[in-house]
């Protein structure tokens, strides 16, 4: 059972996820700085480093953000493929310092370091992503596995796109109307005429487009057919996500449920959900554990048995021990927002045969998130490594800070 609650309090929305009564993902406009990826900028080239083939964009965030010179050429594909050059030719030749240029941020300034940012522009709907400039192109999200609705979304695809635009049609699409997906594709072409009105005007600077607030999140990314309830504790906010929802023509429409007695958040438990989810350490149902570090460079998990004992059989239990691992493993990566290189160090097994269960059974837990994970598979060590797409910040950037004495260590010295 897939649950959104929604709760309001000083003009600031929050949002929780919960599937199967578990909290799966927190979404929370609070700190509008620490959601930027999508947003779109008029921004000036500060400085080029040709050594390191990039250039530095003043974007008006106080830290420059950063423009490797392959988010500059111009995209190329050869079938859904992105063709990438085996070697760039240099930064120089395209931008020079004090150019206006226009950018979107695809990586979220993180600790010292700036954003990311792109030349190449994409404007996300609730079933397709607009790519302005990018002509003749149109992929279909590999997660839609059935060829006939592949085949009739390249379609639609085709007959919609833009002549100087190219798409990307995702998951949420399998299944919709054209005429639904023809009105996502038109809502998108009317906010690329209005970013494009802005760029021709040369008093505006900075910002141009941003729509990483959760209420358009929810409805662009969160909410479909799954839904079985919406709780929210506002009546004119639910009002309006109705009417959003109605003309999407999306069955949540109908399950949207307001609530005003108390705080939803304390009585789903959410917010101890998230306190919990700041620990490194996770307990499991049957007396297991994970232990969670991240890093800059990656995240290690650790697999322990503590006091689970199992059954008889020593394999099955491990394999059993594994097997729940990997299900919290999946929720707490989605929970925590955690991306990049993630190792997992499971508790070892002996035959082959339960490697390759536990890591497919991995496999299909990582198919439930939004977000794009892969299982790189089973190194030479014995660990698992995980790779997951950077979209925001971790939960604990977003709810926490550095100690200002130990520099977030978090360790007492001996006397």
């Amino acid at each position: 059972m897939k649950e959104i609650i929604i709760t309001l309090k000083d003009n600031h929305i929050r949002a929780a996820v919960l599937d199967g009564g578990k909290l799966i993902e927190v979404l929370d406009d609070s700190e509008k700085e620490l959601r930027l990826a999508g947003s779109i900028y008029k921004g000036k080239v500060n400085n080029i480093v040709p050594g390191i083939q990039a250039a530095f964009i003043d974007i008006g965030l106080g830290k420059n953000a950063f423009l490797y010179v392959g988010d500059v050429l111009e995209e190329e594909f050869a079938g859904n493929e992105k063709i990438i050059p085996k070697v760039f030719p240099s930064i120089e030749n395209y931008l020079k310092e004090g150019q206006e240029i226009i950018v979107q941020i695809v990586r979220e300034p993180v600790g010292n370091k700036g954003a990311r940012v792109t030349t190449h522009l994409s404007l996300a709907g609730r079933y397709v992503v607009l790519l302005p400039g990018v002509h003749g192109y149109i992929g279909v999200s590999r997660k839609i596995k059935d060829e006939k609705e592949r085949q009739r979304l390249q379609s639609l695809g085709e007959r919609v796109k833009p002549a100087e635009a190219g798409l990307i049609i995702r998951t949420l699409a399998e299944g919709v109307s054209a005429k639904e997906f023809f009105e996502d594709v038109q809502r998108l072409q009317s906010e690329q005429q209005e970013i494009f009105k802005k760029i021709e005007d040369h008093t505006v600077k900075g910002l141009l487009y941003g729509s990483n607030d959760p209420f358009s999140r929810l409805v662009r990314e969160i909410i479909d057919d799954e839904v079985d309830k919406i709780m929210i504790d506002n009546g004119k906010t639910a009002e309006l996500l109705r009417e959003k929802l109605r003309e999407l023509g999306c069955p949540a429409a109908s399950k949207i449920w307001t609530d005003m007695k108390a705080s939803l958040f304390e009585r789903y438990g959410i917010d101890v959900e998230i306190r919990n989810a700041l620990h490194p350490r996770v307990p499991l149902a049957r007396g297991g554990y994970l232990v969670i570090e991240q890093t800059e460079a990656l995240t290690a998990i650790d697999v322990n048995s503590g006091k689970y004992t199992g059954n008889n059989n020593l394999e099955e239990t491990l394999l059993s021990l594994n097997l729940e691992a990997a299900e919290e493993i999946s929720r707490q990566i989605r929970l925590r927002n955690l991306s990049g290189i993630i190792i997992i160090d499971f508790i070892d097994l002996e035959r082959t045969e339960d490697w390759e269960k536990l890591i497919t059974t991995l496999e299909k837990f990582f198919e439930r998130d939004k977000v794009k994970c892969k299982v790189i598979g089973l190194t030479k060590l014995g660990l698992v490594e995980v790779t997951r797409k950077k979209q925001g910040q971790t939960l604990a950037a977003r709810y926490t800070a550095d100690c200002p004495k130990c520099s977030g260590r978090g360790r007492l010295a001996k006397r």
